[in-house]
């Protein structure tokens, strides 16, 4: 299950979405993830409402099973620190996911997630997960990103200092020791 923090920044949101592309995971979001996402974005960056709702359309075809609907009979129900990202945890409850990706794991604590089966994680930590199942998987999907990159194409020093300042570290330096591949 994506958390809305995770859809961007770019650089991160192409790397989940192409780890699960390649079927190393079922990746799960809402249209309100979606909005959520956007809204965030277009504070900043209101020219890209129409690529924005482009990018929404291209990730709901990419991943044909992703959207998850009819969850939102159990936000009410629920108990977080904040209470508008309720509605993750209610897809994530009606989907049956076993994870929450999210930058933002001081909003949902251990104790509100336990009793449904489903751990926050950290972005780097995920990816550091799904490369130790499958590091070849995990460096096929960056080889395809960098060889889609034209504007400004990245050389694989500085595709994995993007990751490392878009708050993958981790996930930058087990790569770098397989740079060459990738």
């Amino acid at each position: 299950m994506y958390d809305a923090c995770v859809l961007y920044p770019a650089p991160l949101r192409d790397l989940l979405l192409e780890l699960a592309i390649s079927e190393l995971f079922a990746a799960k979001w809402t249209e309100m993830i979606h909005d959520e996402w956007i809204r965030g974005l277009l504070r900043s960056r209101p020219e890209l409402e129409e690529r924005l709702q482009q990018t929404r359309r291209l990730m709901n075809e990419a991943v044909p099973d992703a959207l998850v609907e009819n969850f939102e009979p159990l936000i009410d129900g629920l108990q977080l620190p904040d209470a508008n990202d309720r509605h993750v945890l209610a897809a994530a409850i009606k989907c049956h996911a076993q994870i929450i990706v999210t930058s933002n794991l001081k909003d949902f604590p251990p104790e509100s997630l336990e009793p449904y089966g489903i751990e926050a994680m950290h972005p780097d930590e995920f990816v550091e997960h799904q490369f130790g199942l499958s590091p070849g998987a995990v460096m096929a999907a960056v080889k395809r990103i960098r060889a889609r990159l034209k504007n400004p194409k990245l050389s694989q020093k500085e595709y994995l200092e993007t990751l490392a300042a878009r708050g993958l570290p981790v996930t930058a330096d087990l790569l770098r020791e397989y740079s060459e591949l990738i």
